[in-house]
């Protein structure tokens, strides 16, 4: 016969059983959380206004943007952008303004107008105007209710059958009525030059190109968003670029080349160029507009990872 334990110590022999065992369990579902769980909070943010994409870390935060937000913050960045803001429902827009604020984010230039298919800004042409007072309308909304200051807008293809020269005075004169609007509203308008391998057929190439017409234009409200993958397929000599045009640029966009994806996977040195980006004293947004090298959820923690090397003081 087994002997027996009274009632009071067999329950106290169970209750010291079940916390045994639930002690045991902890470190594995520490692990488990690890594995499943966001990558964790950095010690400080980073050191300038890296800009993720919605939809970069959806894998790891989930399809809600609000989550993607949050998910962000928890790494360290102190920005997002979004280039289809001005197209989302008013609701989402206000909730994203909300909680980029709570968590002291700065949302980067959306996108106002990036029609690469007709020949628009060269032509001097009252529909051009009148298309473009519809956009910056909602643009101003967007603007107002995001709390978004910089917009941005490509002026379209070149015209085979014009002259260079007409066609470069139209799109100045264009983007001063343009920056006019915006002056008003209180925002920036920035131009982006694209290289036309990615997109031939584009009016505005170059960074010179874009100075140029910056300074002509000559509003405070008329800028450029440096976009670094562009560049460096249109032209290389990016820090020499950036320091030519310092006053007049407004905002950067990046990527590695080739590939487009994440700082660390092709040819450019990054951590040069975002040293001598904080150096020259740059505050603003840098928008991380690239894919990723690798897929899944590892895939997104390696772009963080990526941004922790090249953000090195």
């Amino acid at each position: 016969m087994r002997p027996t334990l009274p009632a009071a110590n067999r329950r106290h022999f169970l209750g010291s059983l079940a916390a045994t065992a639930a002690a045991a369990l902890l470190p594995v579902r520490s692990l488990m959380a690890a594995v499943k769980g966001p990558a964790p909070r950095p010690v400080t943010p980073f050191s300038m206004r890296y800009a993720p994409p919605l939809g970069m870390f959806e894998g790891n935060a989930g399809k809600d943007p609000l989550d993607q937000i949050r998910f962000m913050a928890d790494q360290g960045f102190r920005a997002m952008f979004d280039n289809g803001l001005m197209n989302r429902p008013v609701a989402e827009q206000e909730a994203i303004a909300a909680e980029t604020t709570r968590r002291g984010m700065e949302i980067g230039p959306f996108v106002t107008y990036a029609d690469f298919s007709v020949t628009s800004f060269v032509n001097r042409d009252p529909a051009v105007r009148d298309m473009m007072k519809g956009k910056l309308g909602t643009a101003i909304e967007t603007a107002q209710r995001t709390n978004v200051r910089t917009t941005l807008v490509v002026p379209g293809r070149y015209d085979q059958r014009m002259d260079w020269e007409y066609q470069t005075a139209n799109v100045i004169e264009n983007l001063k009525w343009c920056a006019g609007i915006c002056e008003r509203a209180g925002i920036v308008m920035v131009i982006e030059p694209l290289n036309p391998k990615d997109h031939p057929g584009l009016f505005l190439t170059k960074m010179a190109q874009a100075y140029q017409i910056v300074q002509a234009v000559n509003s405070p409200s008329c800028k450029i968003v440096m976009d670094i993958y562009h560049q460096q397929i249109t032209e290389g000599n990016i820090i020499p670029n950036i320091d030519a045009c310092w006053d007049a640029i407004g905002a950067f966009h990046l990527g590695d080349t080739p590939g487009r994806k994440e700082p660390g996977t092709g040819e450019l040195n990054y951590t040069q160029i975002f040293r001598h980006i904080r150096t020259k004293g740059y505050t603003g947004v840098l928008c991380m507009e690239h894919g990723r090298s690798k897929a899944g959820n590892e895939g997104e923690l390696a772009v963080i990872e990526a941004y922790r090397s090249c953000d090195a003081l």
